[in-house]
């Protein structure tokens, strides 16, 4: 096992197997802030994970969204566990649409405690979102490994 490899099996047992994950995720602000230049906003959300995939439910219209729109290019840290990176944000569109029936029936039993409460399905803005990651930064042991993947590539860098 390369590297690589043990870098995506360090993620895979530390947010995979249906586990509710809180990761906070960074877009770029739509409005300049005050010296004219952009910057960065960051929440906290609950993400399902599999295969370099980190899965949202959301409203299509709220500020995160629309700023994915402007700029598809999303940072995330896992709470926690060591682990940053950088992904591309993707509206998967209506969380009933049968394109998403597969990843909706995961979600909602990694979310099943709180899911309902949190989202009317029956809104077409009730939306899933995908953050495909690009490149992930694992600490291990306090600092003491450290892997650099990139996923585009399937190599450590």
């Amino acid at each position: 096992m390369n590297r690589f490899e043990e870098g995506v099996e360090l993620i895979e047992s530390t947010c995979g197997n249906n586990k509710d994950n809180v990761i906070s995720i960074s877009t770029m602000e739509l409005e300049p802030s005050s010296n004219g230049k952009p910057y960065a906003k960051i929440r906290e959300v609950d993400a399902h994970y599999e295969d370099g995939v980190f899965y949202i439910t959301t409203y299509g219209l709220s500020n995160k969204m629309k700023q994915i729109v402007n700029n598809n290019v999303v940072s995330f840290s896992v709470c926690f566990e060591g682990i940053t990176g950088i992904g591309i944000g993707e509206n998967l569109g209506w969380v009933l649409d049968p394109k998403n029936a597969d990843i909706r029936a995961k979600v909602r039993k990694t979310f099943a405690d709180w899911y309902d409460a949190a989202n009317n399905e029956q809104d077409e803005n009730c939306v899933i979102l995908a953050i495909h990651i690009t490149k992930a930064t694992i600490f291990k042991d306090h600092g003491a490994t450290v892997y650099n993947l990139d996923f585009e590539n399937k190599k450590e860098i």
